[in-house]
């Protein structure tokens, strides 16, 4: 079999963040993140690239859904770790986000994911719940974890966000 003969394509579609992001400045972050949630507001781009979607939205404390594809796999097969680190980033930043009045943002400074498992083909709907842990007025900090559809805990993660004022 030559690579040619199991060449595979995925498509991806998305809307413009930068036009999301600019409405979503005279939102407060709550307001923001229910809108992604309920689709009113587009959700980011990578959000397409692992078909995650964000599925419960709450002050400081959200979670986001991913069915996996094979275009994820890392050479051996499994679901490559960025995935993970992805999914527990995003779902860590929203948390943070959620509390942000309008016109706030955030960027993650620092994550530290701890890998638990390897994550199988056979995981099927992937859940990153997060967290804030302490909400601070420069510097916010949250963990998140990332459980398979079997509810077994895969990986889970720390993270800093720096509070960007305009």
């Amino acid at each position: 079999m030559t690579v040619e003969q199991d060449l595979r394509q995925k498509t991806i579609t998305w809307q413009d963040p930068l036009a999301s992001a600019e409405r979503g400045r005279a939102m407060s972050g709550l307001e923001y993140m229910t809108a992604v949630a309920e689709g009113t507001m587009p959700a980011a781009p990578i959000g397409a690239h692992l078909n995650m979607r964000l599925t419960r939205v709450e002050e400081g404390d959200v979670e986001f859904a991913a069915t996996l594809d094979e275009s994820l796999y890392n050479p051996i097969g499994m679901i490559h770790g960025g995935v993970a680190a992805t999914m527990l980033d995003s779902a860590i930043g929203c948390a943070v986000h959620t509390l942000l009045p309008a016109g706030v943002g955030y960027s993650s400074i620092e994550l530290k994911v701890s890998y638990l498992k390897a994550i199988h083909p056979s995981a099927g709907e992937l859940r990153a719940h997060g967290r804030v842990v302490k909400a601070g007025s420069r510097v916010s900090f949250g963990e998140a974890d990332l459980r398979d559809a079997a509810g077994t805990l895969l990986a889970t993660a720390s993270s800093s966000c720096l509070i960007m004022r305009p």
